[in-house]
């Protein structure tokens, strides 16, 4: 078929979702395409506890960052070319969307977005081992996606919970009840108890793969640009044959919905013509909407490092080897948690080694990271090629108050109280990075703008909001404004990004868009 009534541009987190829901109607037809492969009977991609092997592998476009002014220019932007998106590629941690955070995303012009709009959809898409709710949303537990705690039994991690209640940091358990800005617990992930990740191309399309005749999924087929016509109407895409011998076309009856992530979503509608128009025209590119939010707003959760050596062996077996999280507040006041840690039981020297930092085979390590920064960065074309990696510049760090450097100072440090503190303390036998030297703000914050890493969580580069908000580039409905028959749906069209790890969140926007779409909203 060359003509289906809806074509998916991305096969990732949002897109696997979308192509399952609308598929339920037997009456529709859809296409699913993906740039990179399959991810069906592949151990590399499912087994969950090797996640860290897919960065910089066959299954990551590995997008460098530009020059930054205030951070690490060595850093790269890890995101999934495999069927599933970053569902497929990362560490499976899972927190139910904040009921504040969606307050703020409707209060900001995106309406339909807050509580009630949101949260009945993770219920809905959870098969949850928690009992109980979430503001009063029940945990479903009849979902394609499996949701489970990681079990307590790393000795390593419950000494850093120990130690972290000690400064105040109590134990948890997340997506119970209610959010608690400062605490620390076991992550909840998307896993089998066997260790497979319940990635949207697991969950969603797996069992129904080869059952519906009205889905076609179609892999390592690299969208080139969306088709528009003369009446500013998306009606179809443009890609390359797997074999790369040419490229053919597909004709969308009645929308695309691109689905590509925070970086190619941007990339797409700027290839297509959507986006700043002088940037467009400096390309080459012909303008058809002059819609300046288009790869603007780029929001990240930029990520330090404090590392140690540990003066016991380390656990030999993990579900992912990330597997608790503490959060808090670094100023009184606030209505949300402004710090994350993540406690990882691996070494993890990807950049400080180059700086001359020690490392060790025996190491464990907090990273802080600050979850609601001011610093925005952009996406820009390279060129008008499609094949070209596009321009990253997160630029970390530039807020003008200084916000994000305040956080991540205030969090090197409080990492390295919860560690002055037993039991954990006894694990500690010696701090590698920074190392025990450093010990200035200045020093400490040159530290950071040199090996900070990112948590691989870029959003809101084509974000929804108000249809007379002129940097939004999507409506409520999340349809792109100035073109009929299209939409977004993915970190991309977040108004900002939440301050949990957000792939859950994706997923409950794409059964939202699903629905929209099915309703004719």
């Amino acid at each position: 078929m060359t003509s289906y009534d809806y074509v998916i541009a991305g096969g990732g987190t949002a897109g696997c979702v979308v192509a399952a829901r609308l598929s339920e109607d037997p009456t529709v037809t859809v296409c699913l395409i993906e740039a990179g492969p399959s991810d069906v009977d592949d151990p590399n991609i499912l087994v969950l506890k090797e996640w860290m092997h897919l960065l910089d592998s066959g299954y990551d476009w590995d997008y460098p960052v530009e020059p930054q002014e205030r951070g690490n220019s060595f850093m790269r932007h890890s995101r999934a070319k495999v069927l599933g998106g970053c569902s497929s590629h990362n560490s499976c941690i899972a927190f139910w969307p904040l009921a504040q955070e969606l307050r703020n995303w409707e209060a900001a012009g995106a309406t339909g977005w807050g509580p009630d709009g949101v949260l009945p959809y993770v219920s809905r898409l959870e098969n949850n081992i928690a009992d109980g709710d979430y503001q009063g949303y029940p945990h479903g537990h009849d979902g394609p996606v499996r949701l489970r705690d990681v079990p307590a039994v790393d000795p390593c991690g419950q000494a850093v919970l120990d130690a972290a209640a000690k400064v105040g940091l109590p134990t948890v358990q997340f997506n119970r009840d209610q959010w608690h800005l400062n605490g620390a617990g076991w992550f909840q992930i998307n896993a089998s108890e066997a260790g497979e990740r319940m990635s949207t191309s697991h969950a969603y399309l797996h069992p129904i793969l080869g059952t519906r005749p009205n889905l076609t999924v179609l892999t390592d087929s690299w969208i080139s640009e969306i088709l528009i016509d003369d009446s500013l109407r998306a009606t179809g895409v443009r890609f390359q044959r797997p074999d790369l011998t040419g490229y053919d076309e597909v004709t969308a009856n009645r929308e695309v919905i691109v689905t590509a992530g925070a970086i190619d979503t941007p990339k797409l509608l700027m290839l297509s013509g959507i986006g700043p128009a002088e940037h467009l025209r400096e390309m080459g590119v012909t303008v058809r909407v002059d819609s300046p939010g288009v790869g603007d707003n780029l929001d990240d959760h930029v990520e330090g490092l404090v590392f140690w050596e540990a003066s016991r062996p380390m656990v030999t077996d993990s579900t992912q080897w990330w597997e608790i999280g503490l959060f808090t507040t670094t100023q009184e006041g606030l209505d949300h948690s402004d710090l994350m840690m993540h406690y990882g039981s691996v070494p993890f020297d990807m950049n400080t080694l180059r700086w001359g930092y020690p490392t060790t085979e025996n190491g464990f390590c907090l990273t802080p990271n600050v979850t609601q920064g001011r610093s925005r960065g952009t996406v820009r074309l390279r060129s008008r090629d499609f094949r070209d990696r596009p321009k990253v510049d997160p630029r970390y760090f530039t807020d003008p108050e200084g916000h994000d450097e305040r956080v991540m100072l205030a969090g090197i440090k409080l990492a390295r109280r919860i560690a002055e503190q037993s039991p954990l303390r006894e694990w500690v036998a010696r701090e590698l990075a920074p190392g025990p030297d450093v010990t200035s703000d200045d020093e400490i914050i040159d530290y950071f703008h040199k090996t900070h890493n990112t948590v691989y969580h870029p959003a809101a580069t084509a974000r929804m909001g108000a249809v007379d908000d002129p940097m939004a580039v999507l409506d409520p409905t999340l349809k792109v404004k100035g073109v009929s028959g299209l939409r977004v749906v993915d970190a991309s069209a977040m108004p900002n990004l939440p301050v949990v790890n957000p792939n859950i969140t994706v997923m409950t926007m794409a059964e939202k868009c699903a629905d929209l779409i099915r309703s004719g909203t």
